[in-house]
């Protein structure tokens, strides 16, 4: 794949920036990041934070998940301590190479425990941040079908506000997820109270989509509730073939996250992201992995994939293809940190 110079100044950007020597690369990304100020503030598991402080952020990824469905999950079914053991070292091996922030999508009912990550957090020197939501069948608990939409937006601005459960730790996102399309009623009715969580907090709301089609329309429930685009993470955006629907859904103003980073897809991701510079959408950019986890009912926590290919192979190879430090600079450091500003 090439990346013509064209692409990069008509981000603004020079090209002409010298090579990402990593891990010393991070200095020169990071000069000045952190005094460049948003309104608001972020919340991780151990605290609120300026935004200019998140560093280099990873806006999607997992430490622990459960698959075996909302009516039986627990967390009789894992040991804290073993899991905190086994991802410990690669959340550190991660912190090694500049990463500042590190933002756990895992949401209820499949494995999230704040308890564990804001351990996680003060051993790694990572910042984490937790989210409150809800998922998608099977993992959907009873209730969602019997309460409204103002409720579940209570229960979850209450996560956000005072903390999840008993554990005093507060969410700092909402996590959702729909189904490729038309959405079903239980999934409408969740987006509409992602919208009223975002209007009583200014949490963004992270959709697991992986479809134009769906996120096109969670956009127009967006506009209904009358919430700005901006507010909405389009996920697994990349698994989406069509390209016009992921420029008609940047074009509102949504924000298009590229998080299925791998060794095995740098080549596909960085085509992916060429295109969206191309047309002028940096603004809107995530990049993530969707990486880990420790999957709870396998021995050890099963297969673990790590965190750092973004930073050490595929960073690299952007820049090679024409990205100055400044542009990635500003997928990796501004555009997280405006994503997940918690705005009154």
């Amino acid at each position: 794949m090439a990346m013509n110079r064209q692409t990069f100044i008509r981000a603004g950007m020079s090209c002409a920036a010298g090579s990402l020597a990593f891990p010393g690369l991070w200095n020169s990304l990071l000069e000045g990041a952190e005094n460049r100020s948003l309104a608001g503030v972020v919340r991780t598991v151990t605290g609120d934070i300026a935004p200019g402080g998140m560093g280099i952020a990873l806006p999607h990824e997992h430490v622990m998940c459960d698959f075996i469905g909302a009516d039986k999950v627990t967390s009789e079914r894992y040991d804290p301590d073993e899991v905190v053991r086994v991802m410990l070292p690669l959340l550190k091996e991660l912190r090694k190479t500049g990463v500042r922030t590190f933002i756990d999508c895992t949401p209820a009912f499949i494995g999230r425990d704040p308890e564990i990550l804001f351990r996680l957090s003060k051993a790694s020197g990572l910042y984490i941040l937790t989210n409150t939501g809800l998922y998608k069948e099977p993992f959907l608990p009873r209730y969602a079908w019997a309460v409204s939409d103002r409720e579940l937006a209570d229960m979850w601005t209450r996560e956000i506000t005072e903390g999840i459960g008993e554990t005093g730790i507060r969410a700092g996102f909402i996590k959702i997820a729909v189904n490729p399309g038309p959405l079903v009623p239980i999934q409408t009715k969740i987006v509409a109270a992602a919208c009223l969580t975002h209007k009583l907090t200014g949490a963004v709301i992270c959709s697991h989509t992986a479809s134009g089609a769906a996120a096109l329309e969670q956009l127009g429930i967006l506009d209904r509730e009358k919430v700005d685009p901006s507010a909405f993470i389009f996920a697994h955006a990349g698994n989406e073939k069509d390209q016009t629907l992921i420029i008609k859904a940047a074009k509102r103003g949504a924000w298009i996250e590229y998080d299925t980073i791998s060794g095995a897809t740098l080549e596909k991701n960085l085509e992916l992201v060429r295109s969206l510079l191309d047309k002028g959408y940096e603004n809107n950019l995530l990049l993530s992995q969707d990486s880990g986890w420790y999957n709870v009912g396998e021995p050890g926590g099963g297969q673990i994939n790590g965190y750092t290919c973004l930073v050490r192979e595929f960073l690299p190879k952007l820049e090679q293809a024409g990205a100055s430090k400044e542009l990635i600079s500003k997928l990796t450091v501004e555009n997280p940190a405006r994503a997940f500003t918690l705005r009154a």
